[in-house]
């Protein structure tokens, strides 16, 4: 499974500064953001979700392989059944989740698993999160800009609410497609900004450069 832009930008974009003791990537693939957050933050506790055979077996190995082994343990695991075993709360939550709701789905389950919204409904998922999270804990998620308000809507009726948005540009022309979202149980004034990836093919911004340069070998 190849590692997106998305995943960069979100492992990139999210709060560590206030250091987390436990965290958790849930849908966690081949462990990219569970790694980000190891590399990035002091975290003694890093635990992944990952539900779907080949990916999790590849997490592991990446995990095992990685210079924080010992901080890195992935779950072979639903959300929901995750959920339901673990009483430990955490302090910072991490997803990258499938969220392609085409009118078609390929003919390749695992696939399909992967990148469609059914495997990891965003209402189940901020249910879960509700009860995974301490109680001065953050989220951090990745979203289609469209679906933006109905995850902030879900997130409303769990008690959890909006701190920072970032909203992603491919170009200056195009529409804006995602949005990164904080939430945590306190409210407070939403801070809201726009990131542009790039001014043209494979000429980044500088914004985005100055995001992301820690994990790109060449930028």
């Amino acid at each position: 499974m190849k590692i997106g832009t998305d995943a960069v930008l979100l492992g990139s974009w999210t709060d560590v500064s206030f250091n987390p003791d436990r965290i958790l990537d849930i849908g966690s693939g081949t462990g990219i953001l569970a790694l980000m957050m190891a590399q990035r933050s002091p975290a003694m506790l890093i635990d992944a979700i990952e539900l779907e055979d080949l990916a999790f077996e590849q997490c592991v190995e990446n995990f095992e392989n990685s210079s924080w082994s010992d901080r890195l343990f992935c779950y072979h695991s639903s959300i929901q059944e995750f959920t339901d075993k673990i009483n430990e709360k955490y302090d910072l939550i991490i997803c990258n989740p499938p969220f392609y709701q085409e009118d078609y789905q390929s003919n390749d389950i695992k696939r399909n698993k992967s990148r469609f919204n059914d495997s990891m409904p965003f209402k189940s998922l901020i249910r879960c999160v509700s009860h995974l999270l301490s109680n001065n804990g953050f989220f951090s998620v990745i979203v289609p800009f469209s679906a933006e308000n109905t995850v902030i809507d879900f997130a409303y009726s769990e008690h959890l609410f909006p701190s920072r948005i970032l909203r992603l540009k491919g170009n200056p022309t195009t529409k804006t497609v995602r949005s990164l979202i904080e939430f945590s149980f306190q409210k407070s004034d939403i801070h809201i900004e726009e990131l542009i990836i790039e001014t043209s093919r494979h000429q980044y911004t500088k914004d985005y450069i100055e995001l992301t340069k820690d994990f790109y070998l060449k930028m």
